[in-house]
Formats: structure tokens, C-alpha cells, sequence
């Protein structure tokens, strides 16, 4: 996928939480009796500018998601590090999520900057070669 498309493509889905935001809030002001513009303009603001920022933290709380470093998990940490420096991008934070359910996730914010992580499931039951393809993906 091209970049254009892949742009194109997170401003669509951008447009989207933002359409169904403001649906949620106009029904919801409506129901309240206090429908405006300026009411709605504010909460669907308030909304996304929390959801950036605290997504990642929330993200990490429901997951269970533990932060590792190079001594807690040296050849994921490493994995992550080839994978980083071939691609040319900044090494995210590393985290491994304690549940059973193989899975592997990247996810941030602007203020909580880059992450991946992969579940405890996921380190189970594939081999490293595995995990570093689906790590590189």
C-alpha cells in the first residue's frame, strides 16, 4: 500500500469516530434538552483530544500490558530492535500483554508515543522466527 493510500485511509477512518462522536453527542444533548452547536463542537472535542491522549494508558490497563526492556526480555527486545532499525523508524516501547490470546498490537499517542505489544499467548505458542514476522508486520 502506498503512503497516499495509507493516508488516505486513516483520515477516513478518523472521519468516521468522528462522525459517529458527534451522532452520539447530538442524540445525547438532544435527549438532555441542551442541543447547540457550540455544546456539541465542545464535547466532540473534549472527546477525541481525551481519547488521544489517554488511549495508550487505557490500552495498557485493560490489556495488562507490562513494559520490558532489554534485561526482562532480551531476544523480543532485540527482535524489535532489527525489525526498528531495517524499517528506518524509531524503536517503539516494547510491552507483552499477560493474557492467553495470541495477539500482537502497535497503538500511541503523540504524548504517549510509539508502541507494540504482544500478548503472553502469542509468546507461547510461536516459535521466535514467528514472532518477529508478525512483529515485522
Amino acid at each position: 500500500m502506498s503512503l497516499w493510500k495509507l493516508r488516505l485511509s486513516m483520515l477516513g477512518t478518523l472521519a468516521i469516530i468522528i462522525g459517529i462522536s458527534t451522532a452520539f453527542f447530538a442524540v445525547l444533548l438532544e435527549y438532555l434538552g441542551s442541543f447547540n452547536l457550540i455544546s456539541l463542537a465542545a464535547l466532540i472535542a473534549c472527546f477525541n483530544i481525551a481519547q488521544c491522549l489517554l488511549g495508550p494508558y487505557l490500552i495498557n490497563a485493560l490489556y495488562r500490558v507490562k513494559e520490558v526492556g532489554p534485561s526482562d526480555s532480551p531476544r523480543l527486545y532485540a527482535m524489535v530492535e532489527r525489525l526498528s532499525s531495517r524499517s528506518g523508524i524509531k524503536r517503539p516501547r516494547l510491552g507483552i500483554a499477560n493474557i492467553p490470546i495470541p495477539n500482537a498490537f502497535a497503538y500511541g499517542s503523540p504524548i504517549a508515543g510509539n508502541r507494540v505489544a504482544v500478548t503472553a499467548g502469542l509468546l507461547d505458542t510461536l516459535e521466535d522466527e514467528e514472532v518477529e514476522a508478525v512483529l515485522g508486520h
